[in-house]
């Protein structure tokens, strides 16, 4: 069938390609041709030969078939071009729709292959979708875990920071706060959500604030660490020394973030440093104390040998009265060294100017002086170079003192010669310009040395040629310090093998006269038995001669013991008593005979120390203390007040002669000094004891940290505040009449005060020590009154 179709379109394509005509002779030949050849055939066949007739015959039928057989061709093939034409047209436009279909085929493929991709992706993108779900998952998950982990580790970091007694905090590069613990909140008083964004300048005062911001700059401007110490103050004004340290800190990049500080509380420290130069000054006052008490017997002695040497002696006693009454007085001169050592050290020196008779004075440096002279053969002379004034106001102790000082210098080193005191004086508007000029012939000062002499423990070396005494260095040094505080000075000049010249000048006021102390009673004297327990011999040879001149017999016991078995109440009108004996305390005596009597005499106590506050020995049962040696002044005011205005009736009930006991061992007059009687007296009796009751629980309750406060400003060594806790308690004190301690708060809240800084320790430390005694006193009279 496919080859007739080949033959069929070779054939149409023969006769498009030849033309009708050619093509109808080329097919008349060809049927020509054919008959003749099937002619030929066939008679073959039948015949067994061919004629020329049947050659004729056939090519007659071929050359009559053709034409048919061109036209039914023609028409054939007319028709097949035909059809051939439309089925071209069909396939081709079969083909354009088989294209179309192709490629529509090919598109939906692509179509397909692209949403294949599509789906794949849209597979892969979900299982990614479902992996980034679990990995998320797993990360919040973790993140929750790390934000708790975080969130413990922060809490308990912050605890830890919480807990820490030191301060810590952050600060920003712009100075602001971003955070801190427990600590610092409690010293600016502000939680932490409060101070963050607040820079020091918002927290602290001016001061405090500048020195923080001049130490952040500091570290952020050398990038490096900082330590360093500053006082802080809390909310309730106490203060406490923090040792301060800053580092700046940054961030992973490198990049500085800020600062961060810490601060540790040395306050405590700090009053050990002080307790520790407090006890270094303690134990200078034990020396002190000891060549106090040293100097009471050597007292006596300088008395009693100048006593001697105004009787008559032949030469040699005289001589050997004079090197007893001279070395008393250098060994005076070594303990005044000792003392005044242990006040300059603790910057105490103090002067106390009274009235002198100062031509009596300087004969009496003439007479010492002379003595010191003599006794190494050296000549003295005095030239008082004009006229000097009768009276003038210094301290004569302290002058005497200096004088002493350089006196024994000169007679210390000069071998041969002599020394020469001349006296001067200038009169200006009531104001005396004095100058004493100390000269001797002796192995003189090198000019390296005028310079250094004055320095505290400084001594002239020692030449080859030369023999210097052994001293302690302080004496010139001290003897300066006393002059400039009496608006003068001490100068030196010298020449090595000639002498030496020290010259004083001091600017004082004159005075119209000397107040003498008063030698004899101004009012009659009783004759009273008085019984003193007193264990030195000397002291009791002072006291004993000083009390029988007044009249008065005086029965003597060495020890406690002793006095315990020969007191007798009925047989004395005063008892004085001695602190310090060898078995036993002054005030153990006293204790057990108030326990042993319901009657007795009064009982003053007798102390070599200095007396600044009499309440501790009122306390401890005494009526009143002296201080040793006794004079006139002070026994006769003891016996006035205890004994000749409180005489004794025999027919009065004993009890009636006990005092109150709130008030057993305080006389009117220690009362009065302690407290403001005419301000509470007026007070009482107007709105009754309670509300000073009332006041007095306040001020017991408030004292404790007033004082705190007070002690924290004292360590800092801050004025302002220690004025400022003064002014309180001053206030506290005045309000419920304790005058005493209202005093001294006077005092401690007044720094333009002379030698303030120099006594505000003595004064805080009476305030702390007194306050409660005067309370306790206070409640006493409240009950007196209550009573009355």
């Amino acid at each position: 069938m496919k080859q007739i179709k080949v033959l069929a379109q070779f054939y149409v394509d023969l006769l498009v390609k030849l033309g009708i005509v050619r093509f109808s002779l080329l097919l008349a030949l060809a049927l020509v041709a054919l008959a003749v050849v099937v002619q030929v055939g066939v008679t073959l066949v039948l015949q067994g030969e061919v004629h020329d007739i049947d050659i004729v015959r056939s090519v007659f039928f071929g050359l009559l078939i053709t034409p048919w057989a061109v036209y039914f061709l023609s028409v054939v093939v007319d028709q097949l071009e035909d059809s051939r034409q439309r089925l071209s047209k069909l396939v081709t436009k079969l083909e354009e729709m088989r294209s179309r279909d192709m490629q529509l085929n090919k598109q939906l493929q692509d179509n397909i292959s692209q949403l294949n991709l599509e789906i794949e992706e849209r597979e892969k993108a979900e299982e990614a979708r479902q992996v980034a779900m679990q990995d998320l998952e797993n990360e919040v998950y973790q993140r929750e875990n790390a934000q708790l982990e975080l969130a413990e580790q922060s809490a308990l970091l912050k605890s830890f920071l919480d807990a820490s007694p030191d301060l810590i905090y952050y600060r920003n590069e712009k100075g602001q706060f971003s955070g801190c613990n427990r600590a610092m909140e409690e010293l600016t008083d502000r939680t932490e959500k409060q101070l963050v964004g607040l820079t020091p300048w918002d927290v602290y005062s001016e001061e405090v604030a500048r020195k923080i911001v001049e130490t952040d700059q500091q570290v952020f401007n050398q990038s490096v660490s900082l330590t360093y110490e500053q006082w802080l103050e809390y909310p309730d004004g106490r203060k406490a020394i923090f040792e301060l340290r800053k580092v700046p800190f940054y961030s992973r990049d490198g990049r500085r973030l800020g600062l961060m500080g810490f601060g540790r509380d040395i306050t405590e420290r700090k009053q050990y440093q002080d307790a520790q130069e407090k006890a270094s000054r303690d134990k200078t006052a034990f020396i002190s104390t000891i060549s106090h008490e040293l100097r009471t017997p050597l007292n006596g002695i300088v008395g009693l040998s100048r006593m001697l040497l105004e009787t008559r002696l032949n030469k040699e006693q005289r001589g050997y009265m004079r090197t007893i009454h001279v070395s008393a007085i250098t060994l005076g001169n070594i303990f005044n060294d000792i003392i005044d050592m242990d006040k300059s050290d603790r910057r105490r020196l103090e002067l106390l100017p009274k009235p002198l008779d100062f031509k009596e004075f300087v004969s009496e440096m003439e007479n010492i002086s002379g003595l010191m002279a003599e006794q190494k053969g050296l000549r003295f002379d005095l030239e008082r170079l004009t006229d000097l004034p009768r009276c003038i106001e210094v301290d004569s102790t302290r002058l005497r003192q200096v004088l002493w000082n350089l006196v024994s210098n000169a007679t210390k080193f000069t071998k041969e010669g002599g020394v020469v005191l001349s006296v001067s004086s200038e009169i200006h508007d009531q104001q005396a310009e004095i100058t004493f000029e100390v000269e001797d012939s002796g192995i003189g000062i090198p000019e390296s040395e005028l310079d250094k002499i004055f320095a505290m423990y400084y001594q002239v070396k020692e030449g080859s040629d030369n023999l210097h005494a052994v001293g302690t260095g302080i004496g010139l040094a001290v003897s300066r310090q006393l002059v400039q505080m009496m608006g003068g000075d001490i100068t030196v000049s010298s020449e090595v093998g000639e002498g030496s010249t020290f010259t004083v000048t001091i600017c004082v006021p004159l005075v119209e006269k000397v107040e003498e102390e008063e030698v004899m009673p101004a009012t009659p004297q009783v004759s009273l038995n008085i019984f003193m327990v007193e264990d030195i011999e000397l002291n009791i040879t002072v006291a004993k001669a000083l009390l029988e001149s007044l009249g008065h017999e005086v029965t003597i016991a060495m020890r406690g013991d002793e006095a315990l078995e020969k007191f007798d109440p009925e047989a004395y009108d005063l008892v004085l008593l001695d602190i310090q004996l060898p078995d036993m305390s002054g005030f153990d005596i006293a204790r057990t005979l108030r326990e042993k009597y319901d009657y007795l005499p009064a009982l003053v106590a007798l102390t070599a120390n200095v007396i600044k506050d009499k309440a501790e020995y009122l306390e401890k049962g005494m009526d009143d203390a002296l201080s040793k040696p006794l004079s006139v002044k002070a026994i006769t005011d003891v016996i006035q007040r205890l004994v000749l205005t409180c005489p004794l009736d025999e027919d009065e009930d004993m009890d009636d002669q006990l005092p109150e006991p709130e008030n057993t061992a305080l006389s009117e007059d220690m009362v009065n000094q302690l407290l403001d009687l005419e301000m509470l007296s007026s007070y009482v009796e107007i709105v009754g004891t309670k509300p000073v009751y009332d006041s007095i629980a306040m001020f017991e309750a408030k004292m404790p940290e007033y004082i705190e406060i007070l002690d924290s400003n004292m360590t800092a060594k801050d004025k302002d505040g220690i004025k400022f806790e003064a002014h309180k308690i001053k206030g506290a004190a005045g309000s419920i009449g304790l005058k005493h301690i209202q005093q001294v708060a006077q005092k401690a809240q007044s720094p333009e005060l002379p030698a303030w800084w120099e006594n505000i320790n003595d004064w805080v430390d009476e305030i702390k020590d007194g306050y409660q005694n005067d309370l306790n006193v206070l409640k006493g009279w409240l009950a007196s009154q209550e009573k009355s």
